[in-house]
């Protein structure tokens, strides 16, 4: 009886996170982002523990694997699309154009689905991933609305219907991109096998402490520069 139960207990997890992202999408609706951001990142975190629930209880299925991207595709692919739609509607109108760029906002949602199936089927992501994870991508658009209520200076910056779609453009292109980015699964204690991994979350870890979710935009450029060198010197040291 209680393993039938532990068996259960990944994909509620999965469950709660494919909940938080439809209450996010509500918020994002009713134009409140900031209660959006947060539902999103509650998402992001039961979606950490369903994979270690997964792993604790070894409770592995084909349908928690599903279920898990369906989730995704809900609180990291459209979620963070509507988020970014709304900054549009905030930003000032470009004439004609603006109604078909606030559109270019879901160019997430389709290259989000286009990363989760890429993920599910190629076999070299079983260590590491191949472009930038749909959470990853997820948390930077839900920093926005934070950097814009606490650094209202920059909202110009921000809310610039040109530089939206650039945005939005180059975070789809590095959803589906072919650059090796490290996983933050451990799988030993052993530092010099690690070292990139502790040295992100100590830049992580620093960073949020004095900037909060300002960070999270330089958080996802040191993770992306890691893995760069992380992989450049594993190459080099293949071929050499």
């Amino acid at each position: 009886m209680k393993k039938r139960v532990s068996k259960h207990v990944p994909n509620a997890i999965t469950c709660a996170n494919l909940f938080s992202g439809c209450v996010g999408i509500v918020f994002a609706f009713q134009d409140n982002l900031i209660f959006a951001a947060y539902a999103l990142f509650l998402a992001a975190i039961f979606d950490f523990f369903d994979g270690f629930a997964s792993r604790v209880l070894q409770s592995f299925s084909g349908i928690g694997k599903d279920l898990d991207s369906l989730a995704d595709m809900v609180s990291f692919g459209f979620l963070p699309s509507v988020i970014v739609y709304e900054l549009f509607l905030e930003s000032p109108p470009v004439h004609t154009l603006s109604p078909y760029l606030n559109y270019t906002a879901f160019l997430i949602t389709i290259f989000s689905a286009l990363r989760l199936a890429k993920f599910n089927t190629d076999t070299r992501q079983a260590d590491s991933f191949i472009g930038l994870p749909t959470p990853a991508n997820a948390i930077l658009i839900a920093s926005l609305p934070f950097i814009l209520k606490y650094h209202p200076s920059i909202s110009p910056y921000i809310l610039n219907p040109y530089g939206l779609a650039c945005f939005v453009l180059v975070m789809s292109a590095l959803l589906v991109a072919e650059i090796p980015l490290m996983s933050l699964k451990f799988k030993n204690s052993d530092f010099n096998k690690n070292i990139y991994r502790y040295l992100l979350l100590m830049f992580s870890a620093i960073l949020i402490l004095f900037f909060k979710f300002t960070a999270v935009p330089v958080v996802i450029f040191i993770y992306i520069t890691l893995s760069i060198i992380q992989f450049k010197f594993s190459n080099d040291k293949v071929s050499s």
